[in-house]
């Protein structure tokens, strides 16, 4: 007796020997019932094949991988210094007041403890979340926009040498004081876009009244560093200008000379303060 099935050349699954197949893996030629196949651009796969094909193929990125990219248009540097600066908050909650004692700037710390002038900005009032809200909500408009603008590492430049020269301000003209925040960075880049936004010749009378009214805050509300405030502003306006004056790609090493420069200047003031007390 013959089987039907030897005449019409049907075989059996390779794996389901109980179905009949007449259909064959386009990769490596095996019969699969309809319950093993999986279509392909040409005729269908068996599960082996789909999944050797799928570990061949090249894993796509994570979302937070394509950001970090080279070319990537998403201010990584604004998050992360945001997300670390809330970090910082939380944990002086947390530690009750430690970090906030070995983050703040105090000026007589400067020799010992000088990683204060840059710590500062970490830190914040634990009296009022408003502070930490206020300068993060900044940081994140105004860092947006500069990180686009100008590059993640020289955004970071602009954004530490403004710090920086905020607690110079503060070694200088309020020297028995203690100072927590971030407001010497955020003015710097107040004072960075201004320059920018005027070499380009957009308008900047809101951007002016804007500097002008936290500049006058910081005069009239106690307790707020108006000095911080004013040395990050000079220093994030004259980063500015450097990036602008050496913008083309032959001037990239003049550039990184010109900022180092400036931190160079900012060291020499606070070494000349202590020398000349």
């Amino acid at each position: 007796m013959s089987d039907p099935g030897a005449a019409t050349g049907a075989t059996v699954c390779y794996r389901h020997a109980d179905r009949r197949s007449l259909i064959r893996c386009q990769r490596c030629g095996r019969p699969i019932c309809p319950e093993c196949q999986t279509p392909a651009p040409v005729g269908v796969h068996c599960p082996e094949c789909r999944a050797a094909a799928a570990a061949a193929a090249p894993r796509r990125p994570s979302r937070i991988a394509r950001a970090f990219r080279r070319g990537s248009s998403v201010p990584v540097v604004t998050y992360t210094i945001i997300a670390v600066t809330t970090l910082a908050f939380l944990l002086q909650w947390l530690t009750q007041g430690l970090l906030t004692q070995a983050f703040a700037y105090f000026p007589p710390l400067t020799v010992p403890e000088p990683w204060r002038m840059l710590t500062v900005a970490l830190v914040h009032s634990e009296r009022s979340v408003f502070h930490i809200l206020v300068n993060m909500y900044s940081l994140f408009v105004l860092g947006s926009l500069l990180e686009r603008l100008i590059g993640r590492s020289r955004f970071l430049a602009v954004y530490g040498l403004s710090i920086l020269g905020g607690s110079v301000a503060v070694l200088w003209l309020a020297p028995d004081s203690a100072v927590v925040g971030a407001s010497g960075g955020i003015f710097g880049l107040l004072g960075a876009l201004f320059v920018i936004q005027r070499r380009l010749g957009g308008g900047s009378i809101q951007l002016i009244a804007l500097i002008v009214i936290n500049l006058g805050l910081g005069f009239v509300i106690p307790g707020v560093s108006w000095q911080a405030h004013v040395g990050g502003l000079v220093v994030g306006a004259l980063t500015a200008l450097v990036l602008l004056r050496t913008r083309r790609v032959d001037q990239q090493r003049r550039q990184a000379l010109l900022l180092a420069g400036v931190g160079a200047v900012l060291i020499l003031a606070t070494a000349a303060r202590f020398a000349l007390a």
